[in-house]
């Protein structure tokens, strides 16, 4: 018997007036599987990611988890699938007048019974679980780096032991160095969960290493999809001269005078 997919996408399209963004986009994620999704700016990657949450509505096509169809939920079911879900937003977007703790509790916290102690005890956990210390907690995300803040963000999503990661650029104006940690921090985690991820980045190296497939999106459709080790021969213009950050190409920048 074949296992259901965690997260399917079938023919998924969303215009904004005549901004034709997501043209038909068909991916499948299996059940403890990491995707990394790459592509340039503007190109539907984060749209993607807020239509599988429920957050944009698609035009046309189908998203199914656990082979459940998502884009008509109630909103009963929508908060469920929120509960088995953590993101991190490009930014961390974390809130500034909480403190880092509270931050990372955020959805704890709001859940009936549960004491504020319990909560923060938790969130002090997945802080250690990302290699920061207890009187980190104590700051505000204003009185940390932008690493540690992304640092933050993922023990944020990850705080409820969540069944699905999704990830939207996790190492965005980081240092190498950074860059490096981080996708450590987020490959361990994600395989101690044994939760399904899908990332957006643009860093290759991160994409490699947090991986287990690869997959492009190009003019509105998933172009290519292959493992970390195929990627350099994929055999696809496109995805060549994006891996290869090459000026000349297929894919042609509109550059206004």
């Amino acid at each position: 018997m074949t296992e259901t997919p965690k997260i399917v996408l079938e023919g998924v399209t969303k215009s904004f007036g005549n901004n034709h963004v997501l043209k038909g986009i068909n991916l499948e994620i299996g059940n403890g599987e990491s995707v990394v999704l790459i592509g340039g700016s503007s190109s539907g990657k984060t749209l993607i990611l807020k239509c599988i949450l429920g957050l944009v509505v698609p035009d046309a096509g189908s998203i199914r988890v656990d082979g459940q169809e998502t884009t008509g939920l109630t909103e009963a079911e929508r908060k469920d699938l929120f509960k088995r879900t953590g993101t991190l937003f490009q930014q961390s977007a974390l809130f500034d007048s909480q403190k880092v703790w509270e931050n990372v509790a955020f959805r704890l916290l709001q859940e009936k019974g549960r004491a504020r102690s319990e909560s923060k005890d938790l969130a002090l956990d997945k802080l250690a679980s990302v290699g920061m210390k207890e009187d980190v907690g104590e700051l505000l995300p204003s009185e940390i780096s932008g690493g540690m803040q992304k640092r933050v963000g993922f023990a944020r999503a990850i705080a409820n032991d969540p069944e699905i990661v999704l990830l939207d650029e996790p190492t965005s104006g980081l240092d190498p160095i950074m860059t490096n940690v981080v996708n450590e921090l987020i490959l361990d985690g994600v395989r101690t969960l044994g939760a399904t991820a899908l990332s957006i980045t643009s860093d290759m190296g991160g994409a490699r290493k947090i991986g287990d497939r690869i997959a492009m999106i190009y003019n509105g459709r998933i172009i290519w999809d292959g493992t970390p080790d195929e990627v350099e021969q994929s055999g696809n213009d496109y995805v060549d001269q994006f891996i290869h950050k090459r000026a000349e190409g297929p894919i042609q920048m509109a550059v206004t005078a």
